[in-house]
């Protein structure tokens, strides 16, 4: 759920972490249970059909994946798929090999806009809440680099604050990203114009762009999106 951010001071990370600040990390699965996130991922898991296709299982892949908690779902659902989950954060990270140890899911530290992975590597690419992190240029980056990695006819499935009507939820109230004295919510695009994001998908190669459902949750109104490769 977290991604890229511009540090402050020279001890500072360079993404956001989990619920906008490192001392929340240990609480975090704790919060998004209380914030219904459950619930979101999955939904995003039944919209992205994961199941084998063509008795092949298929590979899966979340960006941003945080403490692991989609990632966690999407491979017990579906057992026999290869499930990877990218995060900067290396304690996040930690965090999720402990949850989803014996599962066989793995594990890699990197960021969207430069994905460790050759070309064609994966049918499913996953994106929770994380992509209004990021600046224009990197979510451009970002959709870029998913294109790249999908296989033919694959898709990403991304769900983010949306357009649905409404007040914003508990989660935008709080505003987690002031607390941790980073203030990007500029950056919403997908709760500007529902639009927007389906017309850089589009930019950036995927057809099929497409927003495909939207509800209201305890962190606000949510956006439900697929791009195919």
């Amino acid at each position: 759920m977290h991604e890229r951010r511009h540090g402050h001071g020279t001890n500072s990370p360079d993404y956001l972490p989990a619920a906008g600040h490192d001392a929340l990390l240990p609480a975090y699965d704790l919060i998004s249970r209380l914030l219904g996130a459950a619930r979101m991922h999955r939904r995003l898991a039944e919209l992205a059909d994961l199941g084998p296709k063509q008795g092949t299982a298929q590979r899966v892949l979340e960006i941003g994946c945080g403490t692991g908690n989609l990632t966690t779902l999407v491979k017990r659902r579906q057992p026999g798929a290869e499930v990877v989950g990218l995060d900067p954060d290396p304690r996040a990270l930690a965090m999720a090999t402990r949850k989803a140890a014996g599962l066989g899911v793995r594990f890699d530290q990197g960021y969207s806009q430069a994905l460790p992975y050759p070309d064609d590597s994966f049918d499913r690419v996953l994106s929770s809440l994380m992509f209004h992190h990021l600046d224009p240029e990197e979510q451009r980056g970002t959709l870029a680099e998913v294109r790249r990695v999908l296989r033919p006819g694959g898709a990403l499935y991304l769900v983010d604050f949306g357009a649905a009507p409404g007040g914003p939820g508990l989660l935008r109230r709080l505003r987690p990203h002031r607390i941790a004295g980073n203030d990007i919510a500029g950056n919403d695009i997908a709760g500007k114009d529902a639009d927007t994001l389906t017309r850089l998908m589009a930019e950036a190669g995927f057809g099929d762009a497409v927003e495909l459902d939207r509800a209201r949750t305890r962190i606000g109104a949510v956006s439900y999106y697929r791009g195919t490769a």
